[in-house]
């Protein structure tokens, strides 16, 4: 059985400043992706009502929907999350995290119409804000955790074993 000496001060302090270190870093991701987030989604928005003047209100909204997903999703990947590239699996897995959001803030609009017909439009929006703010908060976890996880560095054997046997060639 082994035993483990209890965490002294310095320990703690250690725990803590990573811990804050922590916090800090996913506060500034989650900032960069609300911003970045907000701001495509304001772009769609005026692109939308553009479009719209030239092609029907359906296929701008489709036009700007996809649009709007591919820049959202190259940004958050470069800048929010600092990951690169997304590629096509980076790109379809953050469509379906906005497909599911879409069914999520429908439902909470839609579960509205039933429980309460007459709501005003103010509890509408309220709903309706509330659910996105949800459907933005798990969006980032997933984006964060799964789709754009931080992968540690993969150890490099092929280059390794070829730099030990140049080493032990030159002594």
């Amino acid at each position: 059985m082994t035993t483990t000496a209890p965490l002294g001060a310095a320990d703690w302090e250690g725990i803590t400043m990573n811990g804050l270190r922590l916090i800090r870093q996913h506060a500034a991701a989650f900032g960069r992706f609300a911003g970045l987030g907000s701001g495509v989604t304001l772009a769609a928005s005026a692109a939308l009502v553009l479009l719209s003047q030239w092609i029907p209100w359906m296929a701008a909204n489709a036009l700007t929907t996809v649009a709007s997903t591919l820049v959202a999703t190259e940004l958050h990947a470069r800048v929010s999350f600092g990951h690169g590239r997304p590629g096509l699996a980076g790109h379809l897995k953050s469509a379906a995290t906005i497909a599911l959001g879409w069914l999520v803030t429908s439902a909470a609009v839609g579960s509205l119409a039933v429980l309460r017909p007459g709501a005003g439009l103010v509890l509408q929006q309220t709903v309706y804000l509330s659910a996105t703010a949800l459907v933005g908060i798990g969006r980032y976890l997933v984006l964060r955790l799964a789709v754009f996880a931080e992968r540690a560095p993969r150890p490099r054997t092929g280059d390794g074993v070829r730099l030990r046997a140049a080493y032990d060639a030159a002594a």
